[in-house]
């Protein structure tokens, strides 16, 4: 969606409720009590009723937004500016944008957003010919103050991330172009390159019909035991980029992303912004749909992002729920 679109059909909350109560009554309300399909709607509480127990079901209910004191309007543009650039905003920024005095609201609604794109992007399995390999992202991982900082990937200064791309032969048509075309990514934070660890997220990530390329380190020769075909082989780093071409080139990306915007992030949030990349690179020829597919997203799922302060220690941590 354009942004003179956007400011015409949103111009206040009253035009975000409309959208929302209509947008929820589309995709179907079901009861959280008795499961009932069936409401009507209490305009003067702004709220549905459930035709059968009476349980009331309100605007944001078992949204993204459940619990938000932020204007729906706030929302609204979040989501618009999220899908207008293939690029991101920092929370700082969109404090910044919406005029906001508090920054720890504006930084939970952006991990709320993020939070849903990945549980939407968890619903589907990448298949038919999968690329697989790690990358390795730079974080702060909250490192003691006299501990010794390891070298190489063992580094505490680094995010282990398992990446996957769907992605089939093709002939390149012109000069530069890649011999294989991509299709859908997954990038999942891991704690450890252990074939167990790596399998476990293929097996949740991928049909068990699928062939998957990679090269032959310790944690891919298991491979076999999840999927249909694999093809192990040997890769020096410079024929990388050309056997496993899209991988590299989504790793680089999200680097990139995350160094520009961020200058940094802490390990324990990588999961979310990976969340957002995926999410944006997997649709990224919907074009102005975007903005609509994220909302349907966002009335369909509540966030497992959980309310913490900001540079707090969360109750959990997100990659154990999530990953």
């Amino acid at each position: 969606m354009k942004l003179i679109e956007f400011g015409k059909r949103f111009s206040d909350e009253t035009s975000c409720e409309q959208y929302l109560r209509d947008l929820r009554e589309k995709e179907g309300l079901v009861c959280s009590k008795c499961g009932c399909k069936e409401h009507y709607w209490d305009s003067h509480n702004k709220r549905w009723r459930c035709k059968k127990c009476g349980y009331e079901t309100t605007l944001t209910s078992g949204t993204v937004m459940h619990g938000s004191k932020l204007p729906l309007m706030y929302w609204f543009t979040a989501i618009h500016l999220l899908t207008s650039t293939r690029k991101t905003f920092s929370a700082s920024e969109m404090q910044r944008q919406l005029g906001h005095k508090r920054y720890q609201p504006i930084w939970e609604m952006m991990h709320k957003l993020r939070s849903v794109m990945g549980l939407r992007d968890g619903k589907y399995k990448l298949c038919d010919s999968i690329e697989l390999d790690e990358g390795y992202f730079s974080s702060d991982n909250g490192l003691e103050a006299d501990e010794a900082v390891k070298r190489g990937v063992g580094s505490q200064k680094k995010t282990k991330v398992l990446v996957m791309a769907e992605s089939e032969e093709c002939v390149p048509e012109k000069k530069g172009q890649k011999s294989r075309k991509v299709g859908h990514i997954k990038m999942q934070v891991i704690e450890d390159l252990r074939a167990s660890t790596i399998n476990a997220k293929v097996e949740d990530g991928v049909d068990n019909g699928a062939s998957v390329i990679a090269d032959n380190a310790g944690g891919h020769k298991k491979l076999a035991n999840v999927v249909k075909e694999t093809d192990i082989r040997t890769v020096p780093g410079k024929e990388a980029p050309k056997v496993l071409p899209w991988v590299h080139v989504a790793i680089a990306n999200a680097k990139k992303l995350i160094d520009d915007m961020y200058h940094g992030v802490k390990g324990k949030f990588l999961q979310q912004y990976l969340n957002e990349f995926c999410y944006k690179f997997n649709r990224k020829y919907f074009g102005d749909r975007l903005f609509e597919r994220l909302m349907i997203c966002s009335v369909s799922y509540k966030p497992t992002f959980e309310h913490q302060l900001y540079g707090s220690k969360p109750k959990a941590d997100y990659t154990d729920r999530c990953g």
